[in-house]
Order: C-alpha cells, then structure tokens, then sequence
C-alpha cells in the first residue's frame, strides 16, 4: 500500500544528484579576472591570442590560476584583486601598442572558480541582478536624423531609378539635408512627376518652386512618416541589442526604451565599464553599395587621384583601399539569415543570403542595372566603416544570392556571423555611464540570504515540534525543494535580484503549506479511526487533490506576472513560477517517498510519530513517539 516501485525511488535519486550538481557551483564562489575580447568584429580572438597573454604575465612573473580561451574572449584568472590589476596593464602594453586603435578590449570580470569538469558539463552558478551585486548602467542616445536621413537616401534612389523606369526626363535627382530634389524642364513634365510620384510614395509629401525656365519639386517626408521611421529605428536598435548581447553571454540584461530617442541598458554582474562598452561596441551597421567603377574611382583606388564627389574611401580587412559610392542600396535590417557553404560546382567556401521581399525587389533591380560590377558590404563599426568584401555581381540577383570568391572555410563562417549578427537601423552614442554597486549594500544583500536560510531554520524546527518524525520528513524535503530550486535556476542561468529572493522565500512558505495539508489529512484519518498504513494512504491521496488545486490557480497569477510584467515583475514571476513546480514534486512526491521507505516496510505499524492526534473527545489517541 505504502511502497513505491524501485523507478520512482530511481527519479528520487537521480533528480537529488542532478540538482546537487547543478546548485553546487553557486558555493564555489569567484575569482578576479581578466577578459580579453575583440574591439572590432573583424578581429577574432584564437590560440595564438591565449599565447600572447600567457607569455606576456610570464614575462611580468604574474602568477595566475589558470589562461583559457573561452568562446570568443581570452580569459586568465588570478589569486588576488591587485595581481588582477597589474595583470590587466601589463596585457594591454602587450596588446595594444596603439591606443587610438585598439584592437582588443582588456577588462575586469569575476569568474567562477567552479571546477573544470562542473563547467563541462555547463553548471554554473546564479547571477546576481543589478540589485544585489551591481552592475553597469548606460543611457544610448539614438541618432534620429540619421536614421531619417538613411530613409531619405534610400528614397532618393528609388526615385530615380522609378523616374527612369516611367522614361521620365528630368535634369537630376540630388539628396539636401533630408530633402529629395528634382529638376525638371517644363510645368507639365513637373505636374506628370508629381502624380506619378505621389502614387508610387506615400511617405513624400511634394512642393515645386520655378528656377527660371525650370522647375525644382522638392520631397521631404510626411510628419507620420518620420515618426514611423523613428519607432521602427529605435525598435530595431532594442533588438538588435538584445541579440549582440545575448550572444555574449551576459545574463538577464535590462534594455528599455526611455523617452522618444533614449535606450537604457543594464549589465548585471559587469563591474568593467570597458567590457560593457566592447559589447556594445558590437553593434554595428551593415550597409550594401556599389563600388565605383568609374576611371576617376579606379585612380583613386590606386592611390593616384582624388576620390570622386559622391563616393568614399574605405579599406578591407587585407588594407586595400576601395571606393565605393554613397548611396546606399541595402541595409542589415533588410538581411534575414545569412549562413556558409560550400559552392556546389567549384566547391570554394562560400556565404548564402537571404533578403526580405523589399530587400529582393531593390537587389533584382540593382544587380539587373549593374551585372559584372563590384557590390561592396560595409561594417561600420565606432563611427568607423570597413569593407568585409567586395564581390562582382554574376547575374541577376533576388531574395537569395550568395557571396563566393578567395575566402577560406573560416573567412566564410566569420562573414557569416558578422552579416548574421543584425545591423543598428541608425547610429548610438552613450551619453550616461556608471558603474553601480549593490543598491543595498553588503550587509543588506547579506540579511536578504540570511532572511532565507533562518527562515527555513525556523520552519523546520516548528515542523520537527509539531509533527515530530512527518516534520522531519517535510523539512528534509524542503530543504530538497530549495536544492532543487537553485539547481534549476542555475542551470536557466537566471539572474537572482531582490524580487527573485521574495519569491524564494514565498515558495518556501508554499512548500511547507503543502505538507502541513498533508500531516493534517494524515492526522484526521487517524482521528477517525483508520489504521496507520490506511491513513498515510488516504492522507497523501486527498490531500494532493487540494495542494494541486492551489498551486494551479498560483501558477495562473505568476503566469499573469510572467506574461504582462517587466523587470523585477517578471524575475519574481520566473522563480515563483519554477518554485511552484519544484514544491509539488518535493511536497509531495519526495515526501511519499520518504514516509514510505520509513514506514512502508513495516507490516503491522501500530503507531506513526506524527505529533499528538486529538480525538473529538479530547483524549489522545495516538502518542508522539513509536
């Protein structure tokens, strides 16, 4: 009746070892560090990095515990926080030479001292929020005239290249400010354009003034057009942060919108004001143009001329020059995949692109309009562009095309990640940065564990009064519940904040409530009457009809919280979420499990020690103890 299966003892077992093993790093503590990253997306960090650090410290007699290359960053560990800091100049002077353009970012980080064969098997400790260790605070200012100014440009084009598709002769279409111009030789050749115009682009609004014998109509954007532009722009710089960001690594990050033109971002656990700008350094623009094939661009190219009006000079990674006009014709946001390959006919590595359906109807007509030219792909990057490549257009092109050429296997898996990565739909610039310790200082963060760890104290020892051996047993799965608890959250990687702490707390008030249900539904069968075994039965079954019913409708408030809140909103609905479903497993199942490896085994039980059992009389009926 009271026995389990030997399965369900197995699930017991393995759930208690995977849940010790994960919540055992979160008592290894951390270590000082130092983390070397690239500046720039074109640099990449290798073995041969991790060998200039090491020789470097060994050159300085730095002693560390350990140099490891460490996904895209070089990250060396050390005993004390002042070797931390010698080390830190003594990497940089090796580095980099040039402080004006450097081409790594050495920073300050706290590792976990967690064993290796714990970090192979990806456990991990918790993160501590903004709140409870601190972290790095940024205001971004987004550039909205660029932004504008980049959606005037593209127009521009696609005026023109409508104006020459409807054979409509005009003296020039230019670009001033965020002003689209147009010549044109009479009133009615003005007035055909302007219809023509006004169905094709809904975003314009048009005003002609006389020049002489000609005309000049001018087309800037409508008000809700730039306000479009604007939200579109600042939505897409939050996801695109979000995605650079979460590629790094940095957990549970705070990015919002404040304002009209204002991004925050929060970085909780990162001390290093100089890491968190190399993350944020990352998020470059990705811009598609044409190469200028033009005699005067190819003498400036070589060096022997000046660079042609509408075009610039930029560099590839190898150094060589390229010119390449101004206009614009794609940007990243318009890039949905970009993955490598292999071409199937000359097995050269190779990168395939996917565009959305504008991005396939611009690249159609481009590509059409300028077959055996280059097309170059620009990173700008810290106000910096660089050309990743530069391939000739074969043929013409759609919403998917590929890049081939002299690129090796790596080369290609790097292009495609940086195209990948996503692009800022207008440029940023931090206006605020601080770097933020505990909100509520050492002690308070102290007190806040403390609060937990007494609290659970007390719980068990009232559980262990009151119920005497079925307190024991609840108190030993509540302790499992909150092993278990952190087992699961460091596992999630999740970021524990002053919230997250509350609901720990709460669920342990929820997971004990459940087990007093169940030693108050023991204790009345046996009130009424019922042998040992029959009310340990009856007892867990009933009770677990209503213990279910309450966490659900629990479950559905913290869903609510999950679904609809933010911030600290939602880290109190995740763990208050996962708690819910850990205590369930703990109350009850372990618990059973526990009552019945004790009692189970016991064929004629006369007595369970579950406290004192009051008849309605007011005689005890069964003693405290065996």
């Amino acid at each position: 009746m009271n026995r389990y299966p030997v399965w369900k003892y197995a699930v017991i077992a393995l759930t208690l070892f995977i849940g010790a093993l994960y919540a055992l790093p979160n008592f290894f503590g951390e270590a000082p560090a130092v983390q070397i990253s690239s500046a720039k997306s074109t640099v990449k960090i290798d073995s041969t990095t991790q060998t200039r650090v090491e020789q470097a410290l060994q050159a300085a007699n730095i002693k560390t515990e350990g140099v490891a290359l460490e996904g895209n960053s070089v990250k060396a560990r050390f005993e004390s926080t002042t070797v931390q800091a010698q080390a830190k100049v003594v990497i940089q002077q090796a580095l980099i030479p040039n402080a004006n353009d450097p081409q790594y970012v050495v920073a300050l980080n706290l590792l976990s001292r967690s064993p290796k064969w714990l970090s192979a098997l990806r456990a991990g400790p918790m993160y501590l929020g903004l709140d409870l260790r601190g972290g790095v605070h940024f205001m971004l200012q987004v550039d909205m005239q660029a932004a504008l100014t980049k959606r005037v440009e593209s127009l521009t084009g696609d005026v023109r290249s409508n104006l020459r598709e409807k054979n409509v002769r005009h003296g020039g279409v230019s670009r001033s400010g965020q002003t689209i111009e147009i010549k044109l030789r009479d009133s009615q050749t003005l007035q055909a354009t302007e219809r023509l115009l006004q169905d094709q682009f809904a975003d314009l609004q048009f005003a002609s003034t006389p020049e002489g014998t000609e005309y000049r109509l001018r087309a800037t954007l409508r008000p809700e057009a730039a306000r479009r532009v604007q939200d579109q722009s600042l939505k897409q710089n939050i996801t695109t942060l979000h995605n650079r960001i979460n590629e790094l690594g940095v957990a549970e990050p705070v990015i919002a919108q404040q304002g009209l033109d204002r991004i925050v971002v929060q970085l909780p656990g990162v001390q290093d004001t100089a890491k968190a700008k190399d993350i944020l350094g990352r998020t470059a623009t990705l811009e598609m143009r044409l190469v200028d094939e033009s005699a005067e661009g190819r003498e400036a190219e070589r060096g022997t001329g000046a660079v042609p009006f509408g075009s610039e000079r930029f560099l590839e990674r190898d150094g060589r020059p390229v010119i390449v006009k101004k206009q614009v014709i794609l940007t990243g946001d318009s890039l949905s995949d970009a993955q490598p390959g292999f071409d199937s006919q000359t097995q050269q590595p190779k990168v395939d692109l996917t565009v959305d359906a504008k991005g396939g109807r611009i690249m159609r007509d481009t590509s059409r309009e300028n077959v055996k030219k280059r097309m170059a792909i620009l990173l700008f990057e810290k106000g910096k562009g660089e050309v990743l490549t530069a391939p000739v257009i074969q043929s013409e092109l759609g919403n998917r095309f590929q890049i081939s050429g002299s690129m090796n296997v790596n080369e290609a898996n790097d292009l495609a990640l940086l195209l990948r990565a996503g692009s800022l739909a207008a440029p940023m610039e931090i206006i605020e940065e601080r770097t933020i310790g505990p909100s509520l200082g050492a002690e308070n963060i102290k007190k806040g564990f403390d609060s937990v760890t007494y609290g659970f104290i007390a719980v068990a020892l009232f559980m262990c009064g009151y119920y005497m051996l079925f307190g024991l047993f609840s108190s030993i799965a509540l302790g499992f519940n909150l092993l278990l608890l952190v087992a699961v959250l460091s596992m999630l990687q999740a970021t524990l904040t002053l919230p997250g702490m509350a609901a720990i707390a709460l669920v342990l008030g929820m997971a004990i409530d459940a087990n007093v249900l169940i030693n108050e539904r023991v204790r009345e069968e046996l009130r009424n009457g019922a042998a040992p075994q029959a009310a340990i039965n009856v007892g867990y079954d009933r009770a677990w009809a209503t213990i279910l019913d309450s966490n659900i409708t629990t479950l559905i408030a913290g869903l609510a919280l999950l679904a609809f809140g933010s911030g600290p909103v939602r880290g109190f609905a995740v763990v208050h979420c996962l708690g819910i479903m850990t205590s369930m497993f703990s109350a009850v199942f372990f618990s059973r499990g526990l009552v019945n490896l004790w009692y189970g085994r016991q064929k004629k039980l006369k007595s369970v020690s579950i406290g004192t059992v009051w008849r309605p009389d007011g005689q005890p009926a069964l003693a405290r103890a065996d």
